[in-house]
């Protein structure tokens, strides 16, 4: 994409989150003009500028301060969600959500605030991977039409690329037998992920959403300490398995999804892949496998992937007047950025 290209002509973005993800989604879009961060919140506080923050200075305070409120011209809030939108919800056009998935109502209460607690009518995009938040999500569908919010849920790596993968695939079949996802990632400082290693240490035998919820970040780290820091995940309640069921695909319980994770090394310590066997019209039985090339990190992704789903949620409520609940099984994700268009150009 063309460094050229006007910010101001670029969809106005809300990042809500600023650990690994949120911080990485900055990065990338330095390279992917794909929309114009005018704010950045944590629990710390938010900050917000409507021409545009400078990543630069957002992302050396977030590596100085480790919070978003040590940001130069942030304003520290205890409630910054709320604050933030209650002031700028009419100058946002789009909002992702890199923030934590516990407990599983989180991110579902998140959005029940700004459905009745602020002005937003935009797009909000997440990268939200268990099964049981997706639901909760769902039954919200109703409140975002009314409120002419587009929201699309899993549109992360997986769920969400592999998810999208394998409902691409599944048109070669007249039945769908089973959908296996497989991933590796390797993160070399769990430190920066911790949200994220919380959750899959959730899927380990022994362990719940409410338990990993309440454990200390030292516990935490002797638990990694005791696998070597070395997470293998079976049969995980991921969302991939309702979302390609809403899409029609096939039922939740033939979609499984395991991996392992590394968080001592950031290479990946197994390949990502889906495979979606099935059989074809001709009753053949076959297998069509999707795999990520090792270089790509889950970052890239998740937030590359986060960046296509957001191209294609404003351009299905800009130009479709498409709003509610949507998962990435049923939409495809857009690679140009969707600029902005004036009222002017609305009213044509």
């Amino acid at each position: 994409m063309k460094s050229s290209i006007e910010k101001t002509k670029l969809p106005r973005l809300a990042i809500l989150g600023a650990g690994g993800l949120g911080a990485e989604m900055l990065v990338l879009l330095q390279k992917r003009l794909c929309a114009n961060v005018v704010a950045l919140a944590d629990k710390s506080g938010f900050v917000f500028n409507g021409q545009g923050l400078n990543t630069l200075d957002c992302l050396e305070g977030l590596v100085r301060e480790k919070k978003v409120s040590g940001i130069l011209g942030a304003q520290a809030s205890d409630n910054s969600i709320e604050e933030l939108l209650d002031l700028n919800a009419q100058n946002i056009d789009a909002i992702f959500y890199a923030l934590p998935n516990l407990p599983n109502e989180f991110i579902p209460n998140i959005t029940k605030q700004i459905i009745h607690n602020s002005a937003f009518e935009g797009v909000i995009v997440d990268a939200l991977k268990r099964t049981t938040a997706v639901k909760l999500l769902h039954s919200l569908d109703s409140e975002l039409k009314n409120r002419k919010i587009l929201y699309l849920t899993g549109c992360g790596a997986t769920p969400g690329m592999l998810t999208a993968a394998a409902s691409l695939a599944a048109q070669s079949f007249i039945e769908i037998t089973n959908i296996e996802i497989t991933f590796g990632v390797g993160i070399a400082n769990w430190q920066a992920y911790r949200a994220t290693i919380r959750e899959d240490i959730a899927h380990l035998e022994g362990f719940s959403v409410e338990k990993v919820n309440n454990m200390s970040e030292a516990e935490i780290d002797a638990e990694l300490e005791k696998r070597n820091g070395i997470l293998e995940l079976v049969d995980m309640e991921h969302a991939d398995d309702i979302m390609l069921e809403l899409a029609g695909i096939c039922s939740a319980d033939k979609v499984k999804v395991g991996g392992i994770v590394d968080t001592r090394s950031a290479k990946k310590p197994i390949s990502t892949n889906v495979k979606i066997t099935g059989i074809t019209y001709q009753n053949k039985v076959s297998t069509h496998t999707f795999t990520l090339g090792d270089e790509t990190t889950m970052a890239a992704n998740v937030n590359g992937t986060v960046l296509g789903y957001l191209n294609a949620g404003l351009h299905l409520r800009q130009e479709y007047g498409v709003y509610g609940l949507k998962t990435a099984a049923e939409i495809m994700p857009r690679f140009q950025p969707v600029l902005v268009k004036t009222a002017k150009e609305l009213l044509v």
